[in-house]
C-alpha cells in the first residue's frame, strides 16, 4: 500500500471518478440550485457532508475501499465542498449581474461591486 492509498483510501483513479465525477458534478449542481434559490450559502456546507458521507460509501461498496477513513473523508469532503462553493459562487455572481444590471457590474470570475 503506497501513500495515497494509505491516505484516500483507495487508488487514485478510484478517486478520481468517485470524488471528481460523480461527487463533483452532485456538488455543482447542488451549488448551483442553492445559488438559484436563493438559499444560503450556509447550506451547502450540510449537503456537501452528506455528499461527502455518499463518496465513502461509493469507494466501500463498489471498490473495498476504506469505509471508516478520516482522512479520505476529510479530503474527500473538501474537494466536494471546493467545488460546491466554487459554482455556488459564479451562480450568484450571474445572478446579481442579470437580475439588477443597474446596479451591479461584474468584477472577474467570482465577484460583483455596486455601480457607482
Amino acid at each position: 500500500m503506497n501513500s495515497y492509498e494509505a491516505l484516500f483510501g483507495t487508488t487514485p483513479l478510484v478517486s478520481f471518478f468517485i470524488t471528481l465525477l460523480l461527487g463533483g458534478g452532485c456538488a455543482l449542481m447542488t451549488g448551483r440550485a442553492l445559488a438559484l434559490n436563493w438559499r444560503p450559502q450556509w447550506q451547502l456546507v450540510v449537503y456537501c457532508l452528506l455528499l461527502g458521507l455518499a463518496d465513502r460509501f461509493l469507494v466501500y461498496a463498489l471498490f473495498k475501499g476504506e469505509l471508516l477513513l478520516w482522512s479520505g473523508f476529510v479530503c474527500d469532503t473538501l474537494v466536494v465542498m471546493a467545488i460546491g462553493f466554487l459554482t455556488f459562487r459564479i451562480t450568484r455572481v450571474r445572478q446579481m449581474v442579470r437580475q439588477y444590471p443597474w446596479a451591479c457590474e461584474r468584477v472577474w470570475l467570482l465577484g460583483w461591486r455596486t455601480r457607482l
